[in-house]
C-alpha cells in the first residue's frame, strides 16, 4: 500500500495505548482519513505499553483522573480486557500517616464517584492470603481495580484493527516522523521515514519519546521518562489450568513504595509468577528521551534497561517480611527490569494544542489506567473546542515559559518521581525544586520579616511572617492551634493573627503573582467584547476595572479576571495559575476570529499590593501626593486612578478580595520596593497571601478559578451572573440564556460551616483538600440532575467568624440556608449546614457583624 500523500489527521505514536485510543474516539466522533505512524510495531514493541504493569486504580485526590481512570476501566471491560479483580492498599503497623492517606483516598472515592472502602485485616488477609496479617494495621479495598488483560497492547493493537477495518484510518509501522511541517505557525505536515505526507492536524502520543517530537516544533514537555524497577519470582503455581490472568487481588503497599500481584496461570501471556514492582523513593534516575537506546543497540528494548539488584534490595527485604512468598520463591533475574515510564512536572500530563503551532496537539504523560479516558478527551476537544469536565489541569496550556525549561523539568520531575507511592503528598505541599524564579522587588524585605514562603506561578509568596508573632498574644483566644499534624502542616498559625489585625486595623500584601496580560491593536476592545461575558467596550469603561468571566460555548465557566480599560489598551489581570493558558486562548481566538491585536505577557514587568482593612485610607492618604484623590466622593468602587506614592506612578484600583475596603496598587517592578516601604512605614502590618487567598476570601464567599470556578457549572450556578445580559454578541451568550431561562439552575455553589470539628480522639480539626458533602441519614454523597457530585471545592478556617468554611456545589433539591449534611475527613464524618445559598458573605465590614 503506498504511502499517502495526504490526511485529515497524523497520529505520531499510534501504537500505543494512548495513541490508539486517540484514533478510535475520533472515529467515534466522526472523523475520518487518520493517518496513523508509529517508529516501532503497531501494537507498540518498545513503548512503555509493550511492558506496562496494566492495572487500574481510581484512587486520586482530583476528580479529572478519577473519570479518566473509571472510564478506561469501563472501556478496557466492554473490550472483554479486563479482570475486575479488585485492588487492595494497606497501611503497616506503626505507619499511620500512610493510613490517614488510605482514609483520604476513600474520602476522595466518595466525592469523585468510585466504591472504594475501607477494610479491616482479616478482610485484607482473606482477601490477599500471602499477606502476614499482623503487619498491617488496615487498609482499602476498591472493587474495580483490576488489571487489562492479556496486555494493553493486545487492546491498543484491537482497537487500530477495528479503525482500519471502517476505513476510517491508515496504520504504518517502522515509520519514524523525521520532522514537523509547519508553515505560519500552523501545521501542515509530517515528514517522516516514508516520505512527506500533509494534514490538517498532527496529535503526538509519543509517550516516552513526546519531547523529541515537541523539540520539532521549536518546544518542550514537563515530561521526563524514569526508571520503575520490575521484578519476578517464581514460578508460582497457585493457580494452574484455572486459565486466568491473575488469580489474587493486586495489592499495594505505598508506604514501602512498592506493589505486588501473581501473574495467573503458568499457561497465559506471563503467567506462574509474582510480580513486584518498585517506584524509587530516593535518587530516581531520570532518562531524557535523546539517551533512550535505538530498538537494534537495547539488549530488552528501548523503554527497558537493565535492573541491579542493589537498587531496590532494601525495599525488597521489607516486601519478604510482609510477604514471606517473595523469599520463598526463586528470582528471576532474566524476567526482571527497570521499565521507563513518565513522570510530569506537576502530576498531570501534557494534553491540548500546541502553545507555538496551531493544529499541532499532545497527549504525553499519560499512565495506561487513563488511557482511552484522554483519548475520548482529546476526541471531544479536537472535535467540540471543549470537554464536558473541566481539562485545566492537564491543558499544556497552563505553563509558564520557565516551566519549559530543562533545568526546571529535571528539577520537578526529579521530585514528582520521588513521590509516585511514597510519602502521601499534602494538598499544601510545595515543591522544592524549581524555586525563587520569580521574586518580588521588595523580597528580602519579606525575607527579614521571616517570610513562611509557598510559590505559584514561580513567585515566592509569603502565607505569614514570623515577625508578626507578637500578634498571637493579641489574638489568642480567636486562633485555635491546629493540633492534628496533617492540618498543620504547610500552615502558619501567624497567618490568622494577620487576617484579624488586618480587619481590625490595616495590611498590606503581596500580590506579585498577579498573571498579567496587555491586549493592544485596532481589534483589541473586539475581542475582549466577544470574551467576556460583561460589557467591555464604551467610552464609560475607560479608567475602569471590569470584574467578568470567558465563557465557553455551553455557556459554562472557563476563566474570571479583571480587565482594566485604559485608552489605547486592556490590561488582563489574572490567577497566576490560571493566567498562562487564557493568554493562549485569547491568542487563539484573536487568530481564528481574524482580529488585529496584539497580546503581550507582562507579569514580570509589573508588581502589585494590596493595602485593605479599616484604616486603609488613612494609611494610603499618609503616602500620596494628593490625600483628598482617595476621598469616597473622589474614588468610587472599581475606578482606577493614577496617583504618586514615594515619588513613583502607581495605579489605583479601588476593589477588595479580602472584603475589607482599600485598594490593588499597580506599578512597574523596578517602583515596588519604594512603594512597598512607603506603605509598611505609616505603620500598616505586612499580611501574608493566607488571608487574602484562603481564609478572608471564604469569610467574604468569593470564587477561585480552578477550584470553584469550573467548566462543568455555568455562570448561575456559581452565583455570579450580572442582572441584565450585554447586548452585543459573546461566546457561550446563547447558552447562557439558556441557563436564564430555566425556573432554576441544577446545582449552586453554597457556602457551608462546620458546626463541630472535633472528632472522636476529641481533636479539633482543621480540615484540607476536598471532602464530599453527604446526606446524614443515608450516607450516600449528594449528586445532582446532571450526575454532578457534591464536594468541597475550597475550605479554610475563618478566625472572624470562628469556624472552618467551606464551598461546594449542592443540587437545587438540596439548596436551603440551615440545612443540614455530613462531610467526610479522614475516615471522620463531621456536621455542616449551609450558612448561604450561592454569593452571601459570613462577614461583611460594611454589615460590621459577622454571621455564624
Amino acid at each position: 500500500m503506498a504511502f499517502p500523500d495526504k490526511a485529515r489527521v497524523v497520529i505520531v505514536g499510534l501504537g500505543g495505548i494512548v495513541g490508539a485510543s486517540v484514533a478510535h474516539h475520533l472515529v467515534e466522533r466522526g472523523w475520518d482519513n487518520i493517518v496513523g505512524i508509529d517508529k516501532s510495531g503497531i501494537p507498540t514493541d518498545i513503548g512503555s505499553t509493550a511492558h506496562a504493569s496494566d492495572f487500574c486504580y481510581a484512587t486520586s485526590h482530583d476528580l479529572l483522573t478519577t473519570w479518566t481512570t473509571l472510564y478506561s476501566i469501563d472501556f478496557f471491560e466492554k473490550m472483554g480486557h479486563y479482570a475486575r479483580i479488585g485492588g487492595i492498599e494497606v497501611a503497616r503497623v506503626g505507619d499511620d500517616a500512610r493510613m490517614n492517606e488510605i482514609k483520604r483516598k476513600v474520602a476522595s472515592g466518595k466525592a469523585f464517584g468510585t466504591r472504594a472502602r475501607l477494610m479491616d485485616t482479616a478482610e485484607i488477609k482473606e482477601k490477599f492470603p500471602l499477606i502476614e496479617e499482623d503487619l498491617v494495621q488496615g487498609g482499602l479495598w476498591d472493587p474495580d481495580a483490576g488489571l487489562v488483560i492479556p496486555r494493553s497492547q493486545t487492546v491498543a493493537g484491537k482497537l487500530v484493527d477495528q479503525a482500519v477495518a471502517a476505513g476510517k484510518l491508515e496504520a504504518y509501522a517502522n515509520t519514524s516522523a523525521l520532522s514537523l511541517i509547519i508553515e505560519n505557525g500552523r501545521i501542515v505536515g509530517v515528514e517522516t521515514t516514508r516520505g512527506k505526507i500533509m494534514a490538517d492536524h498532527v496529535v503526538v502520543c509519543t509517550g516516552l519519546w513526546g519531547r523529541l517530537i515537541a523539540e520539532m516544533a521549536g518546544e518542550d514537555l514537563p515530561v521526563f521518562p524514569v526508571d520503575h524497577p520490575l521484578t519476578f519470582f517464581g514460578p508460582y503455581n497457585e493457580f494452574e489450568n484455572t486459565g486466568k490472568d491473575i488469580g489474587f487481588p493486586l495489592m499495594r503497599d505505598q508506604g514501602n513504595s512498592a506493589y505486588m500481584r501473581d501473574t495467573g496461570d503458568p499457561k497465559t501471556t506471563e503467567g506462574g509468577q509474582i510480580e513486584w514492582g518498585y517506584y524509587e523513593e530516593h535518587n530516581p534516575r531520570l532518562c531524557h528521551p535523546r539517551d533512550i537506546l535505538e530498538k537494534e543497540f537495547a539488549r530488552l528494548s528501548p523503554s527497558q534497561r537493565d535492573l541491579e539488584m542493589d537498587e531496590v534490595i532494601e525495599p525488597l527485604e521489607r516486601a519478604m517480611e510482609l510477604t514471606p512468598i517473595l523469599a520463598e520463591l526463586g528470582y528471576n533475574e532474566s524476567h526482571s527490569f527497570n521499565g521507563l515510564l513518565q513522570t510530569t512536572t506537576d502530576g498531570g500530563p501534557s494534553m491540548g494544542e500546541s502553545r507555538k503551532v496551531r493544529g499541532l496537539w499532545y497527549a504525553v504523560g499519560i499512565w495506561v489506567k487513563d488511557g482511552p479516558g484522554m483519548g475520548k478527551l482529546i476526541a471531544d476537544w479536537m472535535t467540540d473546542g471543549r470537554t464536558h469536565i473541566d481539562h485545566a489541569s492537564i491543558d499544556y496550556s497552563r505553563f509558564n515559559d520557565f516551566q519549559l525549561t530543562e533545568k526546571f523539568i529535571e528539577e520537578r520531575c526529579t521530585e514528582t518521581a520521588s513521590k509516585i507511592y511514597n510519602p502521601p503528598v499534602h494538598p499544601r505541599e510545595p515543591f522544592a525544586g524549581g524555586r525563587g524564579v520569580r521574586r518580588s522587588p521588595f523580597y528580602e524585605r519579606e525575607v527579614e520579616l521571616g517570610g513562611h514562603f509557598m510559590e505559584l506561578g514561580g513567585w515566592e509568596r509569603a502565607h505569614g511572617y514570623a515577625a508578626n508573632e507578637p500578634l498571637l498574644e493579641k489574638f489568642a483566644d480567636r486562633v485555635p492551634v491546629r493540633e492534628h499534624e496533617w492540618d498543620n502542616r504547610h500552615f502558619w498559625r501567624v497567618s490568622n493573627a494577620e487576617h484579624l489585625q488586618l480587619s481590625e486595623d490595616c495590611g498590606v500584601i503581596n500580590l506579585s503573582h498577579f498573571h498579567m496580560t496587555d491586549i493592544e491593536g485596532p481589534d483589541h476592545v473586539a475581542l475582549l467584547e466577544w470574551l467576556c461575558a460583561a460589557k467591555i467596550g464604551g467610552d464609560g469603561n475607560i479608567g475602569k476595572g471590569i470584574y467578568t468571566h470567558f465563557l465557553d460555548d455551553e455557556g459554562n465557566v472557563r476563566a474570571d479576571f479583571t480587565v482594566i480599560r485604559m485608552e489605547d489598551r486592556c490590561r488582563l489581570i489574572n490567577g497566576a495559575d490560571a493566567g498562562p493558558r487564557d493568554f493562549q486562548y485569547m491568542r487563539r481566538v484573536a487568530q481564528d476570529r481574524g482580529l488585529d491585536v496584539t497580546i503581550t505577557d507582562v507579569t514580570e514587568k509589573y508588581i502589585t499590593i494590596g493595602i485593605w482593612g479599616p484604616n486603609a485610607r488613612v494609611n494610603l492618604q499618609k503616602v500620596v501626593e494628593d490625600p483628598d484623590a482617595l476621598l469616597p466622593e473622589n474614588f468610587p468602587f472599581a475606578a482606577i486612578r493614577p496617583i504618586k506614592i514615594a515619588g513613583k506612578s502607581v495605579a489605583a484600583f479601588r476593589i477588595s478580595y479580602v472584603g475589607e475596603q482599600g485598594w490593588e496598587l499597580h506599578m512597574a517592578y523596578e517602583d515596588g520596593l519604594a512603594v512597598w516601604d512607603a506603605l509598611r512605614s505609616t505603620g500598616a502590618t505586612a499580611v501574608g497571601v493566607e488571608t487574602y487567598a484562603n481564609s478572608r476570601r471564604l469569610e467574604k464567599s468569593l470564587r477561585l478559578q480552578n477550584a470553584d470556578l469550573l467548566t462543568h457549572y455555568n455562570l448561575l450556578e456559581a452565583d455570579l451572573a450580572r442582572p441584565k445580559v450585554k447586548e452585543a454578541d459573546f461566546r457561550g451568550k446563547a447558552k447562557h440564556l439558556e441557563h436564564r431561562a430555566r425556573e432554576h439552575q441544577p446545582a449552586m455553589l453554597c457556602t457551608l460551616v462546620m458546626t463541630d470539628n472535633v472528632d472522636s480522639n476529641g481533636i479539633a480539626r482543621y480540615p484540607v483538600g476536598i471532602l464530599p458533602v453527604m446526606d446524614p441519614e443515608t450516607g450516600e454523597t449528594l449528586v445532582d440532575e446532571l450526575g454532578r457530585r457534591s464536594y468541597t471545592s475550597s475550605i479554610a478556617y475563618g478566625p472572624t467568624i470562628g469556624k472552618n468554611i467551606a464551598l461546594a456545589y449542592l443540587p437545587w433539591s438540596h439548596c436551603q440556608e440551615g440545612r443540614k449534611f455530613n462531610v467526610e475527613y479522614m475516615g471522620e464524618t463531621f456536621p455542616v449546614e449551609v450558612a448561604g445559598i450561592g454569593y452571601k458573605p459570613l462577614y461583611d465590614p460594611q454589615n460590621a457583624k459577622p454571621k455564624s
